[in-house]
């Protein structure tokens, strides 16, 4: 078996009086692609923030690489490969699509950033068309886009996304998932938040279901898909 390289435990956040996570537990091994998946309010972006540093966690634990992480900035998991893409997107609108894209490897000091961003041209040609516009200036699907990037250039061992759909046209959205097809092809284990559940289910090795904080039901992405419960509260049948 692949090795398991995020391992959440039993994790708990809470915002003041109210518990937003309850005790939630799932892993992402290496090489899969994981969809977490879940109405608005679930719970599953609060989760992201708390294994990324970005919301102080409660209690329960989260291992990355199988060492504990609780309690490290997002900049340390950054440099050491887990790297997510908020939601919202949260590119530096007045930098250029380059800059942008140099920050992400900000951390480097290979002599391999150049060919990189030349691979991000590769998976989004509409920025390198565009490689000198500020970035506040681009549709909210090519910020996507940049931001997406933005997170390849950090050279992540594990890509968290946060509700990339969101807001996007369903040109842009079949462009976006069609991208993470091809980032998780090329090798890059994904962990994927999303409302659009049949198409993070669709592209999903495994999945989880979170409803009011809870994860309620797990398996492999295609048996969720066809699970009667997740059809009817997920799919609208």
């Amino acid at each position: 078996m692949a090795q398991t390289l995020l391992k959440v435990s039993d994790l708990k956040v809470a915002y003041g009086g109210i518990q937003a996570v309850k005790g939630v537990s799932f892993e992402v091994r290496e090489g899969e692609l994981v969809s977490l998946i879940g109405a608005n309010g679930a719970g599953k972006t609060t989760t992201l923030k708390a294994i990324t540093g970005l919301q102080p966690v409660a209690a329960g634990s989260v291992e990355y690489l199988g060492k504990a992480i609780k309690g490290q900035g997002a900049w340390d998991l950054a440099k050491q490969g887990l790297v997510m893409v908020p939601e919202g997107r949260g590119t530096f609108t007045r930098m250029t699509i380059i800059e942008n894209l140099q920050m992400g490897a900000y951390n480097r000091k290979d002599g391999e950033i150049q060919a990189d961003m030349d691979k991000v041209f590769g998976l989004f040609p509409r920025l390198k068309e565009r490689a000198k516009q500020l970035a506040g200036t681009m549709s909210g699907g090519e910020q996507q886009m940049l931001a997406m990037g933005r997170a390849l250039m950090a050279r992540p061992k594990v890509l968290l996304l946060d509700e990339p759909s969101m807001g996007l046209s369903p040109i842009m959205v079949d462009k976006i998932f069609e991208v993470v097809n091809d980032i998780h092809k090329q090798g890059v284990t994904v962990l994927l938040v999303e409302q659009n559940a049949s198409r993070a289910l669709q592209l999903a090795n495994r999945g989880y279901v979170m409803e009011s904080g809870e994860v309620t039901m797990e398996g492999e992405g295609s048996a969720l898909l066809n699970d009667p419960k997740v059809r009817a509260a997920y799919l609208g049948e």
